[in-house]
This record gives C-alpha cells, structure tokens and sequence, in this order.
C-alpha cells in the first residue's frame, strides 16, 4: 500500500508541451466533461476524477495526469499511484497550459 506520503513526479505544463513534441504520451484529463470540451490537450484522454477508480491503461509507461489547476490531478494521480500505475502530475494543470487546444 502506497503512503500518503509516497513521492509522485510532476512535471510543468511547459516542459510537458515539449515532451509531447517528441514523444506519444499518454494524458489523462480528469476535469469534467464540458470542461473537457471547452479546449484540451490535443490527444488527452478525458477520465473525470469522479471515474478514475475504473481506469485500465498501460502500466509500463508514463501516465500525465492533468485537470484545471492542479488539485484532481494530483488526487487522480495518488488513486493511479496505488493502483500501480506510473503516474506524472502536471502542476498547475491548464491554467498554466500555454500550447495549442483541441475541442474535438
């Protein structure tokens, strides 16, 4: 069982930007629905907080775990986290998010 006080790496949304740049990464946004839809990291997986016990995904690679400002991210990371995922918040979320949006 993970503490409460287990380390979680996190990552700035700028330097998140330029990872994805170079790599296929696997971002979950865990803001609501029509939060989602108003504008989201191209290729996010939206996977509300209210959901995130019911997430299967890749266990053997990095999942960035984002939302608006950084508080359901970082609560859906620990969740991830014990469930043995390897999980990235990204601190501050979207409204630090300076790279393009999708809203499809």
């Amino acid at each position: 069982m993970f503490g409460f006080f287990e380390k979680m790496d996190t990552i700035l949304p700028a330097d998140l930007e330029r990872q994805l740049k170079k790599n296929k990464l696997t971002v979950l946004d865990v803001r609501d629905t029509n939060e989602y839809a108003s504008g989201h990291i191209p290729n996010a997986i939206n996977y509300p907080l209210a959901d995130i016990e019911n997430y299967q995904g890749a266990k053997d690679q990095p999942t960035y775990v984002v939302c608006q400002g950084g508080v359901r991210s970082k609560k859906a990371a620990k969740i991830l986290q014990a469930k043995g995922y390897q999980v990235v918040n990204v601190t501050g979320g979207m409204n630090l998010w300076q790279g393009s949006l999708s809203k499809k």
